[in-house]
């Protein structure tokens, strides 16, 4: 039943977001608002740099294992279950993911910045 009140509740505040977005006018783009500001001066260049493919990358994976090092967070409660050997596993195969992340991505030499 309380399923049943959230995804009704979701539903109904979901649609109602939707169609009052769609319901507000929409806002005229001038291209004063797409021009960066630099304290009232004219902009010394262009504000849209190339960005480092390199830092992207190295972003991108510093995000996926922290994220996975986040899951194991909850390993010290978890070990007061009463299904320790399935939690173990369930680590171990956490843990082996993340070795077998970073295996592939040193072998790909995506840690290193020489070319």
């Amino acid at each position: 039943m309380n399923t049943m009140i959230m995804l009704i509740t979701n539903t109904t505040l979901s649609s109602i977001l939707v169609l009052v977005a769609l319901w507000l006018p929409q806002l005229n783009i001038y291209t004063e608002k797409y021009s960066p500001y630099e304290c009232g001066f004219d902009p010394m260049g262009s504000a849209r740099l190339p960005f480092s493919m390199k830092f992207f990358l190295v972003a991108i994976t510093f995000l996926l294992f922290d994220l996975e090092i986040a899951l194991l967070l909850p390993l010290p409660w978890a070990l007061q279950t009463h299904m320790l050997n399935l939690m173990l596993t369930v680590t171990l195969m956490l843990i082996s993911i993340l070795a077998l992340g970073l295996t592939y991505e040193w072998l790909q030499k995506g840690l290193e910045w020489q070319e």
